[in-house]
């Protein structure tokens, strides 16, 4: 049964950092894709960023250069480092998984709250 547990959210001030983990169980970690989303009040999800098996990374536009996405294979941990935070940051991020072939993520961990604050 696949598990995806977030922690490390919480509150910080704008420009500020924070680091959010995600521990996964129950699949195989080091052949999925791996990825944050996030979802702010009103607004749809978006895919901030994902990290392949072999490690090539993507990010949305808008945190590009402020985000660093990370995996550890060996603790089954993948990490969304998270700097020169901006109030529009402020939003729930989960953790997601995509299997190898998978065209769409399909696991999805409870979310961990992620606030800015101006």
């Amino acid at each position: 049964q696949v598990q995806l547990v977030e922690s490390g959210g919480g509150l910080v001030q704008a420009g500020g950092s924070l680091r959010v983990s995600c521990a996964a169980s129950g699949f195989g970690f080091s052949v999925n894709t791996m990825g944050w989303y996030r979802q702010a009040p009103g607004k749809q999800r978006e895919l901030v960023a994902s990290i392949t098996p072999a490690y090539n990374t993507r990010y949305v536009d808008s945190v590009k250069g402020r985000f660093t996405i990370s995996r550890d294979n060996a603790k089954k941990l993948v990490y969304l480092q998270m700097n020169s935070l901006k109030p529009e940051d402020t939003a729930v991020y989960y953790c997601t998984a995509k299997r190898p072939g998978d065209l769409e993520f399909n696991s999805w961990g409870q979310g961990t709250q992620v606030t800015v604050s101006s």
